[in-house]
């Protein structure tokens, strides 16, 4: 597949949906993707990318920003505590805000640079042990300490169950954001962001689909 044909799949579900296209942000994930691939992306016009490692992100991102401009980064991978200060000084939204050391450090580094990415808070929306974010049962409470930190909370991010319907899921998340005033949903990927953009997501992570496989090394 290719991105006009992501792009494309995406106008169609917003019709369907009823929603305005530029109410959804397509978020391309670029983790572990060769550089060319990377670069023929930025070639077609699409500024919005999505990265799982830090690492990885300080080593990509700044020549690119340097050659084509404009780009927006966002952190969707699980965030060390001890990564968070370049985290913070990369990207522009952190989608796995997951537990209270993190926010504390986030909200001091916040302080200190007078500036914050947008943060999204994870939620284990399956509840599945192996899986990071917070549990659906304390997501209010931790909402709002996050918010008493005055961290600049965008909205709730999820990753269903492996073999599930998605969708009873989604919708659990954009409940759980409006009932807490929240208008960000971060959610949806390459096999179901149709149905997660019918139950109201405001970012989707596609990465397969536009770039091709992944090559792990």
């Amino acid at each position: 597949m290719t991105l006009s044909a992501i792009q494309s799949q995406l106008l169609t579900a917003c019709k369907a949906a009823k929603r305005d296209p530029s109410g959804v942000t397509l978020i391309a994930v670029s983790k572990v993707q060769l550089p060319e691939r990377v670069r023929a992306v930025l070639a077609e016009g699409h500024r919005i990318y999505g990265e799982n490692y830090v690492q990885e992100a300080v080593a990509k991102w700044p020549d690119f920003r340097a050659e084509f401009g404009g780009i927006q980064l966002h952190m969707i991978g699980p965030l060390q505590t001890n990564k968070a200060k370049p985290a913070v000084e990369l990207f522009d939204a952190i989608h796995t805000l997951d537990r209270p050391s993190l926010a504390t450090k986030l909200a001091n580094l916040a302080q200190s640079r007078g500036q914050s990415p947008e943060i999204f808070i994870q939620i284990n929306i399956g509840a599945e042990p192996q899986k990071a974010g917070v549990l659906p049962d304390d997501a209010d409470a931790f909402i709002a300490s996050a918010r008493a930190l005055d961290l600049p909370i965008r909205g709730l991010m999820c990753i269903p169950p492996e073999g599930e319907d998605s969708r009873p899921h989604f919708a659990a998340l954009a409940g759980m954001a409006a009932r807490n005033g929240l208008s960000g949903l971060s959610m949806g990927m390459s096999s179901d962001f149709e149905a997660a953009i019918a139950a109201g997501a405001t970012h989707i992570r596609v990465g397969s689909a536009i770039f091709g496989e992944r090559r792990y090394e």
